[in-house]
């Protein structure tokens, strides 16, 4: 459950199931409570959540979310795409990998 000084979320979120990312307050709940997600988890699944169907490559990924270029060998996206799926449990499926692009969020 939230803590008692979790503040309460004023803006309007965008809502994938049971998700619900508030953009102002960079708040993420699941089922009404709220995930402990790092600063690069939620910008990483705001982005795949706000296009949902989009495949993003990982080299889009480590530019717009790291700012620099993917070298092929960087396991950086992979490491937090499967953390922020092990932390959203069943809708962790809903981010899928799309072999030899990058992930995508199914809605």
């Amino acid at each position: 459950t939230p803590s008692a000084d979790s503040p309460t979320p004023v803006s309007i979120p965008i809502m994938r199931g049971p998700l619900r990312i508030y953009k102002l307050e960079r708040i993420v709940t699941l089922e009404g409570v709220e995930l402990d997600l790092t600063p690069k988890e939620y910008e990483l699944l705001l982005l795949l959540a706000s296009h949902p169907g989009r495949a993003f490559s990982r080299e889009f990924l480590l530019q717009q979310l790291w700012g620099y270029d993917y070298d092929g060998f960087d396991r950086t996206v992979d490491t937090h795409i499967t953390r922020l799926r092990k932390k959203l449990g069943a809708p962790g499926e809903k981010i899928v990998t799309v072999w030899g692009v990058g992930y995508r969020f199914v809605s």
